[in-house]
């Protein structure tokens, strides 16, 4: 088996080594991409990808391809930007609508855990993971989220900086110093959830994941959730 792990924050710290946590423990053939130095524009919907599912936009995107289709599980990382995706992970999500035509079969069914970390929170972004996943019929096994240092902590104004992270999370006194910058070491609990979805999804896929099912399921899942919308 064959997990593939994208972290898509430009900056090589939390995110990265969060998905890599995950790929550690899958016990599983691995493979880490950091998007950091990737070239890769958001979907223009010219609909070039309809009749061979492949995207026609030449950029980065062309040689991750080959590798997306190939991999039997995914470990996507994101930083929270805005409680959103940051922009890179955004836009290389967005073109996975080139898989999504008439049978869908190059990925559908496949599995796939979620990675997010914020200056607060990576909860929202794990969330919106798992919903580009659904569109693609892929089952988000486990979600793992994070708190990472926010720019702020780094910028050289984050003490005296009267709308930036250090104030509002921390208070208008407050000291920038090594104790309270938010890093991973200092949360076990998450690095331990990090192995522990790891660990779910080598057992998920060993144990024979019936792809076929897996996308029926979330195929499923995707019509309730339009029926509740409308």
């Amino acid at each position: 088996m064959k997990i593939l792990g994208i972290s898509g924050s430009p900056r090589q710290e939390s995110t990265a080594r969060l998905v890599q946590e995950v790929l550690d423990a899958t016990g599983e053939t691995t493979e880490f991409i950091s998007l950091k130095d990737k070239k890769i524009g958001g979907c223009i919907a010219c609909l070039g990808c309809v009749k061979e599912n492949i995207c026609v936009v030449k950029d980065d995107m062309q040689d991750l391809r080959r590798k997306i289709v190939e991999a039997d599980a995914y470990v996507i990382g994101a930083a929270n930007y805005f409680m959103s995706l940051n922009g890179l992970l955004h836009c290389f999500l967005e073109r996975w609508y080139q898989f999504r035509h008439r049978s869908g079969q190059a990925i559908a069914g496949k599995l796939a855990v979620a990675v997010g970390v914020g200056g607060a929170t990576g909860a929202p972004i794990v969330n919106q993971i798992e919903t580009f996943m659904a569109y693609n019929l892929i089952d988000t096994v486990a979600k793992v989220s994070g708190q990472g240092a926010a720019c702020c902590f780094i910028c050289g104004y984050g003490e005296t900086c009267e709308v930036g992270a250090v104030r509002m999370m921390m208070g208008p006194n407050a000291k920038i110093t090594d104790e309270i910058i938010p890093r991973l070491d200092k949360q076990p609990a998450v690095l331990s959830a990090a192995r522990d979805a790891g660990k779910m999804m080598g057992d998920r896929l060993r144990s024979g994941n019936d792809r076929a099912a897996t996308a029926q399921k979330i195929a499923a899942y995707l019509g309730e959730r339009f029926k509740e919308a409308t």
